[in-house]
């Protein structure tokens, strides 16, 4: 069923490759606006659990044919899931319970700078000097938005702890995507079960921390239509849509359409949580993306 809603998409893949980054930005956006509501660790953890309750019936055959390969990859499954799963997404909700949401949409754009990164320190990957400084002109702009625009901030190391721990979320989302030249050999449905179901698991004990520190919440309508919302649309959709338009147009093109999740996150923000973007924004934001074009042309250049 889940293969053939993708490939019926993929004859819309521009569509496909604008609803993921809205998908995305909604995740950010309601984190924020329900923090009140729902403690973060366990909006994390019921996300996963519920993902992972979804996807599991169309996974299984494909889980339990490849399950040789999941036995003999569990180390590198199970990093994954804690780095992508656990990790990302609930840092992510503990840091908009401080800052706002367009910040956490605006620190994700640095996420690509971080995959350069972290593939330079671990598998050596080559890199010019010019792409070098462009990475690091992409963090610096992300750092524009932790620190506020602020210099005084800055000498005195003082940022919202919230803006700081996005900033170590997409750090860790960085490591993730680095590492998946890593993972086994199995079926996108195996794959993202198995990294699904690890994370929860991964999840549980801190959860179970929480649950003993705050205690739990009440079912309301908003929670749940809450997790179902994320579990469905920002864990799986997302990925198909993503996966789907990539497919038919292709990395480089179907890649740029990742800057979409600070434009809708904005526009969610402005008309959901009343917030308004700040110079500091633009600023930070010209950097990113200034950064991130000089990295491509650089590319470009040494090919």
């Amino acid at each position: 069923m889940i293969n053939r809603f993708s490939q019926r998409l993929t004859s819309l893949p521009y569509l496909l490759l604008m609803s993921a980054p809205l998908f995305w930005a909604g995740n950010v956006v309601l984190a924020r606006g329900i923090n009140e509501l729902l403690p973060p660790v366990a909006f994390a953890f019921w996300r996963w659990v519920t993902a992972t309750a979804v996807i599991l019936p169309f996974a299984w055959p494909y889980v339990q044919q490849e399950w040789p390969t999941v036995r003999r990859s569990w180390r590198i499954l199970l990093l994954l899931g804690i780095l992508g799963i656990s990790s990302f997404n609930t840092l992510l909700y503990i840091g908009v319970q401080t800052t706002t949401a367009i910040n956490a949409a605006m620190m994700q754009t640095v996420m690509p700078a971080m995959i350069v990164v972290f593939s330079l320190l671990l598998f050596r990957e080559h890199i010019t000097p010019g792409q070098l400084v462009s990475v690091l002109i992409s963090i610096v702009g992300a750092l524009v938005i932790v620190f506020r625009g602020d210099v005084a901030a800055v000498r005195s190391l003082s940022f919202v702890v919230g803006d700081g721990l996005i900033f170590v979320a997409v750090a860790l989302y960085g490591l993730y995507s680095a590492l998946l030249r890593k993972r086994p050999l199995l079926h996108p449905l195996t794959f993202i079960a198995v990294t699904f179901f690890m994370g929860t698991v991964g999840l549980l004990p801190i959860y179970l921390w929480e649950l003993a520190q705050v205690g739990g919440f009440p079912l309301s309508r908003t929670v749940i239509s809450s997790i179902l919302y994320v579990a469905i649309f920002p864990s799986i959709l997302s990925y198909l849509c993503w996966n789907g338009g990539i497919s038919v147009v292709g990395a480089n093109r179907g890649g740029l359409f990742i800057n979409l999740v600070p434009v809708f996150a904005s526009l969610l923000s402005i008309l959901f949580l009343d917030e308004l973007p700040q110079l500091f924004h633009l600023a930070g934001m010209v950097l990113i993306f200034g950064g991130m074009l000089l990295f491509h042309r650089f590319e470009a250049k040494s090919v």
